[in-house]
């Protein structure tokens, strides 16, 4: 099992890079979104080198890439196309994307569908250039099983990235996720919340039974990515806050 911590995209990712691999983690969630839209490849991967990290990709969660219009869904997929260069470029395999809830308000009921007309060329596309893509659970309809047994039945290729923070206040929870599609689950993001939005607090500090996710993690033989997506206001106390999170995940594991 590795663990790993997303870079903050309001701050400098060189920066970002330099705290991350000083605290001694295993991986860089690169997230590819406003206001860091860009990145220097040859400075990032000679970071990456110098303390030892890898990549996992993460995409801009804003982009209407399944939008009922043709225009719209090419400028989302040139964008993704270029985030997928830059990933395959650092030597990543994965690359995360989140739902699409972009819609004329009278389609809203074709949301799911939507979302598997665009996802087809983009998972492959993602496989032209060496990576996995892989489906964020996270609100409504997109925080079920059922509505993920069907786009991974719909979509070949397409595999599920499992948010632990969501499922607190989704429809299905953690535990449904991976008894059900545990042999999916490519990637993991864990951040507390307190079940009522997307908080991104230190593990502990919401109302997520963490016993229980390592548990379900655990229960599927999981032993691959966990991103700690933990921020807050006061940068310099956000690796202290890191380092807890770590620690309580690492002795979970150990005895549960």
């Amino acid at each position: 099992m590795k663990i790993g911590v997303m870079n903050d995209p309001s701050l400098s990712l060189y920066d970002e890079i330099e705290a991350i691999g000083n605290s001694r983690y295993d991986f860089l969630d690169l997230t590819i979104e406003g206001p860091a839209l860009s990145l220097d490849v040859e400075r990032t991967r000679s970071l990456l080198d110098k303390y030892g990290l890898f990549v996992i990709g993460h995409t801009d969660p804003c982009l209407p890439y399944a939008y009922p219009i043709n225009e719209v869904r090419k400028a989302c997929f040139k964008e993704l196309e270029r985030c997928a260069k830059l990933f395959s470029a650092l030597g990543t395999k994965i690359m995360n994307i989140h739902p699409c809830y972009s819609s004329p308000p009278r389609m809203r009921q074709d949301l799911v569908e939507h979302n598997i007309e665009a996802l087809k060329p983009i998972v492959q596309m993602a496989g032209d250039h060496g990576l996995t893509l892989v489906l964020e659970n996270y609100k409504a309809p997109f925080d079920s099983v059922s509505t993920f047994q069907v786009l991974l039945q719909e979509i070949p290729g397409l595999e599920v990235h499992l948010d632990f923070g969501h499922t607190n206040f989704g429809q299905d929870d953690a535990g449904n996720f991976c008894r059900h599609l545990g042999h999916r689950i490519m990637h993991v993001h864990f951040s507390d919340n307190r079940s009522t939005e997307d908080h991104h607090m230190p593990l502990g500090v919401g109302n997520v039974d963490w016993r229980k996710a390592v548990a379900a993690l655990k229960m599927i033989g999981y032993d691959a990515t966990i991103t700690l997506e933990v921020f807050c206001g006061n940068h310099s106390v956000r690796f202290e806050y890191l380092q807890i999170s770590r620690k309580l995940v690492l002795d979970l594991w150990d005895v549960v």
